[in-house]
């Protein structure tokens, strides 16, 4: 549905707090969140941000919900460190198996989130960050850990939280 450009400036002067609110309580949380990582590992920080955008600007969406953002971060891990296993870091094979791999480990998140219901997009982007730049403890530990800080968030300011997509 698109909107006029006037009916855009007339939503955002009605609800602009909230505008402003969940974009710094977004920005708050990640800046909490990106202390566990080092910014090798963007790839994999990049899906937190895009699920920071579910939880913060579409909290009443069925994938902002705890047990998908973290259900599907988990799901999205565990694929991708199943792929890296066995396949080995995709950094440099040839072309096109590193690129099957990738493919590969998103799909296989994205059947486990559907099966087991915990589906949260961003998170299909935690398996390819995953087999792109392989894994430490720290990077593991980080995914879940950002992720449930993310779900607490949710939960504790959902009063304050309005749809804003």
């Amino acid at each position: 549905m698109k909107r006029t450009l006037a009916e855009m400036i007339r939503e955002f002067r009605q609800h602009w707090k909230n505008y402003v609110l969940q974009s710094v309580l977004a920005t708050l949380t990640l800046f909490v969140a990106l202390h566990v990582f080092s910014f090798e590992r963007a790839i994999v920080v990049a899906s937190l941000g895009a699920s920071a955008f579910i939880v913060f600007a579409m909290p009443d969406s069925l994938t902002a919900r705890a047990s998908h953002v973290v259900g599907g971060h988990c799901v999205g891990l565990v694929c991708g460190l199943a792929c890296l296993s066995i396949a080995g870091p995709v950094a440099n094979p040839p072309a096109a198996y590193a690129v099957a791999i990738c493919a590969v480990a998103v799909g296989l998140s994205i059947f486990v989130m559907v099966v087991t219901d915990t589906e949260h997009p961003p998170a299909a982007g935690t398996a390819l960050g995953i087999v792109m730049m392989g894994c430490s403890w720290r990077t593991a530990l980080g995914v879940i850990a950002s992720a449930a800080l993310l779900a607490v968030a949710h939960r504790v300011l959902r009063r304050y939280l309005r749809d804003l997509a």
